[in-house]
Protein backbone atom coordinates (compact mmCIF):
# COMPACT_ATOMS: atom_id res chain seq x y z
CA UNK A 1 0.00 0.00 0.00
CA UNK A 2 2.84 2.43 0.85
CA UNK A 3 4.57 1.46 -2.35
CA UNK A 4 1.38 2.13 -4.32
CA UNK A 5 0.97 5.58 -2.72
CA UNK A 6 4.59 6.39 -3.53
CA UNK A 7 4.08 5.27 -7.09
CA UNK A 8 0.95 7.42 -7.46
CA UNK A 9 2.70 10.41 -5.84
CA UNK A 10 5.65 10.02 -8.18
CA UNK A 11 3.29 9.79 -11.11
CA UNK A 12 1.51 12.99 -10.10
CA UNK A 13 4.79 14.83 -9.65
CA UNK A 14 5.98 13.59 -13.02
CA UNK A 15 2.72 14.64 -14.65
CA UNK A 16 2.99 18.09 -13.08
CA UNK A 17 6.49 18.52 -14.34
CA UNK A 18 5.71 17.29 -17.83
CA UNK A 19 2.65 19.54 -18.00
CA UNK A 20 4.60 22.63 -16.99
CA UNK A 21 5.65 24.93 -19.79
CA UNK A 22 9.26 25.98 -20.21
CA UNK A 23 9.83 29.66 -19.75
CA UNK A 24 10.24 31.66 -22.93
CA UNK A 25 13.81 32.72 -23.62
CA UNK A 26 14.57 36.45 -23.47
CA UNK A 27 15.92 35.92 -27.01
CA UNK A 28 12.56 34.73 -28.38
CA UNK A 29 11.70 36.75 -31.48
CA UNK A 30 15.29 37.75 -32.21
CA UNK A 31 15.60 34.83 -34.65
CA UNK A 32 13.45 36.82 -37.09
CA UNK A 33 15.72 39.87 -37.15
CA UNK A 34 17.70 40.56 -40.30
CA UNK A 35 20.95 40.45 -38.37
CA UNK A 36 20.12 38.29 -35.41
CA UNK A 37 22.89 39.39 -33.03
CA UNK A 38 22.15 43.13 -33.29
CA UNK A 39 19.06 45.23 -32.71
CA UNK A 40 17.84 47.74 -35.27
CA UNK A 41 19.08 50.52 -32.97
CA UNK A 42 22.56 49.00 -32.81
CA UNK A 43 22.63 48.63 -36.58
CA UNK A 44 21.58 52.26 -37.08
CA UNK A 45 24.13 53.45 -34.51
CA UNK A 46 26.93 51.56 -36.25
CA UNK A 47 25.89 52.93 -39.65
CA UNK A 48 25.68 56.45 -38.23
CA UNK A 49 29.06 56.37 -36.52
CA UNK A 50 27.50 56.87 -33.09
CA UNK A 51 29.39 55.89 -29.96
CA UNK A 52 26.90 53.48 -28.36
CA UNK A 53 28.58 53.95 -25.00
CA UNK A 54 32.06 52.88 -26.15
CA UNK A 55 33.58 56.12 -24.82
CA UNK A 56 32.12 56.00 -21.32
CA UNK A 57 35.60 55.73 -19.79
CA UNK A 58 36.24 59.23 -21.12
CA UNK A 59 32.73 60.68 -20.87
CA UNK A 60 32.31 59.80 -17.20
CA UNK A 61 35.75 61.07 -16.27
CA UNK A 62 35.38 64.64 -17.53
CA UNK A 63 36.47 64.13 -21.13
CA UNK A 64 33.50 65.46 -23.12
CA UNK A 65 32.71 64.18 -26.57
CA UNK A 66 32.24 66.41 -29.61
CA UNK A 67 28.65 65.33 -30.37
CA UNK A 68 27.37 66.26 -26.91
CA UNK A 69 29.43 69.45 -26.87
CA UNK A 70 27.74 70.59 -30.06
CA UNK A 71 24.35 69.92 -28.44
CA UNK A 72 25.37 71.99 -25.39
CA UNK A 73 27.38 74.68 -27.20
CA UNK A 74 25.09 77.55 -26.16
CA UNK A 75 24.71 76.40 -22.56
CA UNK A 76 28.50 76.13 -22.30
CA UNK A 77 29.07 79.52 -23.93
CA UNK A 78 31.43 78.05 -26.49
CA UNK A 79 33.14 80.72 -28.55
CA UNK A 80 32.81 80.59 -32.32
CA UNK A 81 36.35 79.24 -32.50
CA UNK A 82 35.49 76.49 -30.03
CA UNK A 83 32.33 75.65 -31.96
CA UNK A 84 34.24 75.50 -35.24
CA UNK A 85 36.96 73.27 -33.74
CA UNK A 86 34.36 71.00 -32.11
CA UNK A 87 32.45 70.70 -35.39
CA UNK A 88 35.66 69.88 -37.26
CA UNK A 89 36.60 67.21 -34.72
CA UNK A 90 33.09 65.77 -34.84
CA UNK A 91 33.23 65.54 -38.64
CA UNK A 92 36.67 63.88 -38.50
CA UNK A 93 35.35 61.38 -35.99
CA UNK A 94 32.33 60.57 -38.15
CA UNK A 95 34.52 60.21 -41.24
CA UNK A 96 36.41 57.42 -39.48
CA UNK A 97 33.63 55.90 -37.33
CA UNK A 98 31.02 55.42 -40.05
CA UNK A 99 33.14 53.17 -42.31
CA UNK A 100 34.33 51.21 -39.27
CA UNK A 101 30.72 50.71 -38.17
CA UNK A 102 29.84 49.44 -41.62
CA UNK A 103 32.77 47.02 -41.50
CA UNK A 104 31.58 45.72 -38.11
CA UNK A 105 28.14 45.18 -39.64
CA UNK A 106 29.64 43.30 -42.58
CA UNK A 107 31.58 41.00 -40.27
CA UNK A 108 28.56 40.46 -38.00
CA UNK A 109 26.57 39.56 -41.13
CA UNK A 110 29.30 37.13 -42.17
CA UNK A 111 29.18 35.51 -38.72
CA UNK A 112 25.38 35.28 -38.73
CA UNK A 113 25.32 33.78 -42.24
CA UNK A 114 28.06 31.27 -41.40
CA UNK A 115 26.00 29.93 -38.51
CA UNK A 116 22.70 30.10 -40.44
CA UNK A 117 24.15 28.10 -43.33
CA UNK A 118 25.90 25.58 -41.09
CA UNK A 119 29.18 26.39 -42.85
CA UNK A 120 31.17 27.44 -39.81
CA UNK A 121 34.11 25.70 -38.24
CA UNK A 122 36.50 26.59 -35.47
CA UNK A 123 39.03 28.27 -37.75
CA UNK A 124 36.49 30.49 -39.53
CA UNK A 125 34.81 31.33 -36.20
CA UNK A 126 38.14 32.42 -34.76
CA UNK A 127 39.00 34.48 -37.85
CA UNK A 128 35.65 36.29 -37.99
CA UNK A 129 35.69 37.04 -34.26
CA UNK A 130 39.26 38.34 -34.48
CA UNK A 131 38.17 40.66 -37.28
CA UNK A 132 35.14 41.88 -35.30
CA UNK A 133 37.29 42.44 -32.23
CA UNK A 134 39.87 44.44 -34.19
CA UNK A 135 37.18 46.58 -35.80
CA UNK A 136 35.37 47.20 -32.52
CA UNK A 137 38.67 48.18 -30.94
CA UNK A 138 39.35 50.67 -33.75
CA UNK A 139 35.84 52.07 -33.44
CA UNK A 140 36.23 52.51 -29.69
CA UNK A 141 39.66 54.09 -30.15
CA UNK A 142 38.17 56.51 -32.67
CA UNK A 143 35.52 57.73 -30.23
CA UNK A 144 37.85 57.89 -27.23
CA UNK A 145 40.51 59.75 -29.21
CA UNK A 146 38.08 62.57 -29.96
CA UNK A 147 36.99 62.83 -26.34
CA UNK A 148 40.67 63.21 -25.51
CA UNK A 149 41.10 65.88 -28.19
CA UNK A 150 38.19 67.91 -26.84
CA UNK A 151 40.03 68.59 -23.57
CA UNK A 152 42.40 70.95 -25.38
CA UNK A 153 39.46 72.93 -26.80
CA UNK A 154 37.67 73.61 -23.51
CA UNK A 155 38.48 75.48 -20.34
CA UNK A 156 38.33 73.69 -16.97
CA UNK A 157 35.19 75.70 -16.13
CA UNK A 158 33.50 74.57 -19.34
CA UNK A 159 34.37 70.95 -18.58
CA UNK A 160 32.93 71.30 -15.08
CA UNK A 161 29.79 72.90 -16.53
CA UNK A 162 29.52 70.09 -19.09
CA UNK A 163 29.67 67.51 -16.30
CA UNK A 164 26.94 69.37 -14.39
CA UNK A 165 24.72 69.67 -17.47
CA UNK A 166 25.12 65.97 -18.23
CA UNK A 167 24.36 65.05 -14.61
CA UNK A 168 27.82 63.80 -13.69
CA UNK A 169 28.50 66.27 -10.88
CA UNK A 170 27.20 64.14 -8.01
CA UNK A 171 30.42 62.34 -7.17
CA UNK A 172 30.38 60.22 -3.99
CA UNK A 173 31.89 61.79 -0.91
CA UNK A 174 35.50 60.75 -0.33
CA UNK A 175 36.22 58.16 2.33
CA UNK A 176 37.75 59.77 5.46
CA UNK A 177 41.52 59.55 5.36
CA UNK A 178 41.56 59.07 1.58
CA UNK A 179 43.04 61.72 -0.68
CA UNK A 180 41.11 62.87 -3.73
CA UNK A 181 42.61 63.89 -7.01
CA UNK A 182 40.60 66.45 -8.94
CA UNK A 183 41.02 66.69 -12.68
CA UNK A 184 39.58 70.19 -12.93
Amino acid sequence: MVALRMLVACGLVAAGISGAHAETSPYAGMQTRGLRALSEQQIEDLRGGRGMGVALAAELNSYPGPAHLLELASALNLSQGQRDRTQALFEEMQKTAMPLGKEVLAKETELDQAFASGRIDDASLHRILADIGRLQSELRYTHLKYHLAMRSVLSPDQIAAYDRLRGYDSAPAPTPGMHCRHSH
